[in-house]
């Protein structure tokens, strides 16, 4: 029997797109192209750095095939209230692009308060966007996120995206009194969530945790333990996505 090639679009297998940074990220990841190939079409992508590379990598795929679902996957750091260690899994119930606004005499403004949006007007044909937050960049979660996180044993909550990686305490408490409950940072997963809404597709960030953030400690990073619990976040979803 003809086994079928997971890289080609399939209308019997829903398609899910895995936006990854790097190469390394990736090649944990691309085996479960074939694992779940019987039943899904995962693709798994390489953005390259940061939220501008990672949408427009995700736009451009997006506009190829159409996708079931899209997910922002990677390693990460943990901000100290979440509770979460190297090796352990965030699941996004929220994908924040945490550095979009304008300080103020020490003051940080979000778009909603400088009266600025992420998104194009609506159209008459749009209708107006149901959620008032996305305009300030905090995109939603794939309805799914909760069953996902159950099935990996995460950690769900917001999860933040930035384009410079936070390296003091100082800092990681003043974005943690910002955005209460955020367990962790990275730098593409508000780029693929950005591009997955205006593309109509759900979209999931899964971070496995190898280093809380603050100072940046080399020695005390655990990228083999985060690398295979960011693969494990990837495979509930997929799993999730066939219940």
């Amino acid at each position: 029997m003809t086994r079928p090639n997971p890289t080609l679009p399939d209308p019997h297998r829903p398609a899910v797109l895995i936006v990854v940074a790097t190469s390394g990220e990736a090649a944990h990841l691309t085996p479960l192209t074939g694992a779940f190939g019987e039943r899904l079409r995962v693709q798994v992508m390489v953005s390259g750095v940061g939220p501008v590379a990672a949408a427009l990598a995700t736009q451009r795929a997006l506009l190829t095939a159409p996708y079931a679902l899209a997910i922002s996957a990677g390693i990460g750091g943990a901000y100290p209230a979440s509770g979460l260690k190297p090796g352990d899994l965030a699941v996004s119930s929220r994908i924040i692009q945490a550095d979009l606004g304008a300080w103020d005499d020490g003051q940080f403004l979000e778009f909603t308060a400088l009266g600025l949006s992420v998104l194009p007007p609506a159209t008459e044909e749009d209708g107006p966007h149901a959620d008032p937050a996305v305009t300030a960049g905090h995109f939603p979660a794939w309805e799914r996120a909760a069953q996902v996180a159950a099935r990996a044993g995460a950690q769900l909550g917001p999860l933040l995206t930035l384009g410079s990686v936070t390296g003091d305490h100082r800092a990681a408490r003043h974005l943690e009194a910002r955005h209460p409950g955020a367990l962790t940072e990275g730098m593409e997963g508000a780029g693929v969530a950005h591009a997955a809404l205006l593309a109509a597709v759900p979209s999931l960030e899964v971070r496995g945790v190898s280093n809380p953030v603050g100072p940046r400690d080399r020695a005390a990073w655990r990228i083999p333990q985060a690398l295979a619990a960011t693969r494990r976040g990837v495979e509930a979803a997929l799993l999730t996505l066939l219940d």
